[in-house]
């Protein structure tokens, strides 16, 4: 099921930008028992990343008159939203009065193994290194090869995700879920300030540590650390918490705050 600007389709326009550049940004979010999850977070966001690009975001009433219509009709379902420049002309340079598209696709939710949230996922160590562009690190953008490239990179339907370095060797996500490690008492996420994607998970769980009182914050994490850590969990808004028990010979058994985090995730549904 696809929306573009209010209307059931089946089709996108082929000049649109979004299509031909990778012009435009995107949130997945999900949808459960006919409640839009996080919606005003991920709205935020999109609106931050839109801005970012200087593309004029959608109306927040209009767009979420539209996911509450979707919500009665499909009550369980993952959600992507997605805002492209609109449709212009061959080139590169941006027509001053071109019109921001808005799509929503809608798909059945997601269904994982329920061994990977008790008993831990098994990570892929990408080869493929992230690039550096300071000026859309942290958007979630349409630009999407270097994820996808990555997640090519294994077949094993045992490995649930892929661990994603900088040019540097320094950890900074999933192909499509950020990292958290777990060091003493505190928790640690990577700078994502040179690539990768801040999603809405990650900012919930950085605020639920800070009104709990337990340490988190944001540094680089080179692999010897990540190896080293105590417990290592990956997040985001379809899977929630995944916490990590293997990436090639190294093994995690501690999964506390990982189980914590989840719990105060789930009540702040």
């Amino acid at each position: 099921m696809i929306w573009v600007d209010g209307e059931c389709v089946s089709h996108i326009p082929a000049d649109d930008r979004g299509l031909s550049y990778g012009d435009g940004v995107f949130r997945t979010l999900s949808i459960r028992s006919g409640r839009v999850q996080q919606w005003s977070l991920h709205y935020a966001k999109l609106v931050h990343d839109c801005s970012a690009l200087h593309i004029a975001p959608p109306n927040a009433q209009l767009l979420t008159a539209e996911l509450e219509q979707i919500a009665t009709q499909i009550p369980d379902c993952a959600v992507r939203v997605t805002v492209t420049r609109g449709s212009g002309g061959r080139g590169y340079a941006v027509a001053p009065d071109l019109k921001s598209r808005r799509i929503i696709r809608v798909d059945p939710l997601p269904e994982y193994p329920a061994q990977w949230f008790s008993l831990g996922v098994q990570l892929h160590l990408c080869h493929l290194r992230l690039g550096y562009q300071p000026q859309l690190a942290g958007i979630k953008h349409l630009n999407r090869l270097e994820s996808v490239l990555a997640r090519a990179e294994w077949t094993d339907p045992e490995v649930a995700e892929g661990l994603m370095c900088d040019q540097s060797g320094y950890v900074i996500e999933g192909t499509r879920s950020n990292v958290f490690i777990v060091e003493g008492d505190a928790i640690i996420t990577p700078d994502l300030s040179l690539c990768g994607v801040a999603g809405v998970t990650r900012d919930r769980v950085i605020l639920a540590c800070k009104n709990a009182g337990l340490i988190c914050r944001v540094e680089p994490i080179s692999l010897k650390r990540f190896r080293a850590a105590r417990e290592i969990f990956l997040v985001n808004s379809l899977i929630g918490v995944w916490p990590v028990r293997q990436m090639q010979h190294h093994f995690w058994s501690h999964f506390e705050r990982s189980r914590i985090i989840s719990q105060w995730l789930e009540v702040t549904i």
